[in-house]
């Protein structure tokens, strides 16, 4: 019996010993191809206080495609950081900015807000169970016991937490060898012919049910919480919402409705929305159905943005 005992122990012992090395080598996998991952960014920022921290979805993301954000960083003197993720929410945005402020300072943030991204929780909750996204996150256990905090207080699934720190989703990442980044920036210097068909089956992937104004309210105070932890760490606050196409545009639901109740959140906290969406309406700069392409993030950055991150700004010229 007791020779028994001791094979299953050898045996276990074997395995976990096994697991630890592949965990290992899949952890190195993920350092080296890393890129898009806002936790990656963030533990690869190197030290020294930012400018600017940019959050939000996947509209705010070219804004750090190819050399976009050395560029713009390079022509105001500002020190940049864009942390924006394909399909998060504010609660996931939140967990990000906190990551962020554990390791770094920064003077100001810059949000961009989009309206689908408070009305479910699968741009939010869910999205920290995403193998997707799980298996590109560096892993840190302070990183860890965040989303754990999370799991306990904010509704995350406890098996995301697992996940990500027992490394199965990495150990069995099919592109494990491939770099981190999203398609889109591979379509960044295309030119967009406009489909209908395509802009329906869009807004219908990512607005799934029927806009909530409970889930409207829930995720509002999730960004309500953000921008009172950056003023908190003493930073000034922005709120945009990125250009779009006007036939993408044209199409959301409840958009009136989203931007008055973003609008009355953010009023007592001295901070006006500054709306964008219809600002670039030629189609001609968008890489697909409501992401701006190379053309286009020139464009808004030398009209509207510029404005916006010079520290002469209204925006930035002091706090409320």
């Amino acid at each position: 019996m007791k020779n028994l005992a001791r094979a299953a122990l050898t045996f276990t012992a074997i395995g976990l010993a096994i697991y630890a090395c592949v965990y290992f080598a899949a952890e190195r996998l993920v350092q080296r191809t890393a890129h898009a991952n806002p936790i990656h960014k963030i533990e690869v920022a190197g030290d020294g206080e930012f400018d600017w921290v940019i959050l939000g979805a996947s509209h705010a993301m070219p804004l750090d495609f190819a050399d976009f954000n050395a560029r713009l960083g390079k022509e105001t003197g500002l020190r940049i950081i864009n942390l924006a993720a394909l399909g998060t929410g504010p609660l996931y945005q939140r967990f990000v900015f906190e990551e962020f402020l554990r390791r770094h300072g920064a003077r100001n943030v810059l949000y961009a807000a989009d309206s689908f991204a408070f009305y479910s929780r699968l741009w939010n909750e869910d999205r920290f169970a995403d193998a997707k996204l799980v298996r590109r996150t560096p892993f840190d256990p302070d990183v860890a016991r965040s989303m754990w905090g999370y799991s306990r207080t904010e509704g995350v699934d406890p098996r995301a937490v697992l996940d990500y720190a027992s490394g199965f989703s990495k150990i069995n990442n099919r592109e494990r060898f491939e770099r981190d980044v999203w398609e889109g920036e591979a379509q960044f210097e295309r030119v967009y012919r406009a489909s209908s068909t395509a802009t329906a089956k869009r807004i219908e992937y990512l607005y799934p049910g029927p806009p909530s104004p409970k889930d409207l309210q829930r995720y509002l105070d999730e960004l309500g919480h953000l921008i009172d932890t950056a003023r908190a760490a003493g930073m000034n606050v922005v709120v945009i919402k990125m250009p779009v196409p006007p036939a993408y545009l044209s199409r959301l639901p409840s958009e009136d409705a989203f931007d008055a109740a973003l609008a009355r959140m953010l009023a007592p906290r001295g901070i006006a929305l500054r709306d964008f969406s219809a600002s670039i309406p030629e189609e001609r700069f968008y890489f697909d159905t409501d992401h701006l392409n190379r053309a286009g993030v020139s464009r808004f950055v030398e009209r509207d943005l510029k404005a916006i991150l010079s520290p002469r700004s209204p925006a930035v010229h002091g706090r409320p």
